[in-house]
């Protein structure tokens, strides 16, 4: 399956990754041994392969967009696999399915390519948006009166260290970059920059 548009069989790509990337309670039902790639001796490379595309299913990004973060969290000061930890998940997609307005990434992308969101008050649609600390999320107030976005953020028990969500007026915002340590990821940073950085 080409993992360039990120759609297919989900469950598939878990399984084949080894790893709930998507999120999903029933994702790894049937992931017997074997039927993963991470069950299989694989070389060095391939673990760096193998770790970089889990990466990018989380985020469900291209594979272009995701070697320009990498080059960024190379740039950047810090340990280079937990900076681009970090970019991937201030994404707009990523915080709107953290904060609970969506219930997977795919979901958020799309609210925010529709124009469901805003971003401290002004309609942002493009999801790869970097939301800084202190930006507030909400919805259009059309928006708000869906059901599913409203169930969704209702019924969303998320409660990262970094973002702190306002019920009455469905809203969110993110308080702080994240640390490493509280992105619920499992994920093998450093083989990821390994693979960027030949």
């Amino acid at each position: 399956m080409s993992m360039a548009n990120m759609k297919g069989p989900r469950f598939k790509l878990c399984r084949r990754l080894g790893l709930n990337v998507i999120g999903h309670p029933k994702a790894m039902d049937r992931a017997g041994r074997g039927t993963s790639r991470a069950d299989k001796k694989l070389s060095n490379y391939g673990e760096q392969l193998l770790e970089k595309q889990r990466l990018r299913a989380y985020y469900g990004v291209m594979e272009k967009q995701m070697k320009k973060y990498a080059d960024r969290a190379m740039k950047a000061p810090g340990i280079s696999g937990e900076e681009l930890v970090k970019l991937l998940e201030c994404r707009l997609d990523n915080m709107v399915y953290r904060m609970g307005f969506a219930s997977s990434i795919r979901q958020a992308r799309q609210m925010v390519n529709h124009g469901h969101i805003l971003v401290n008050g002004s309609k942002v649609d493009r999801p790869s948006f970097e939301v800084k600390p202190g930006d507030e999320i909400s919805m259009k107030e059309k928006s708000k009166k869906i059901d599913l976005f409203k169930e969704n953020f209702e019924s969303n028990l998320n409660t990262l260290s970094y973002i702190e969500k306002d019920k009455e007026d469905l809203k969110a915002r993110l308080l702080s970059i994240p640390d490493r340590n509280d992105i619920p990821i499992i994920i093998n940073d450093y083989l990821i920059i390994e693979y960027y950085s030949k």
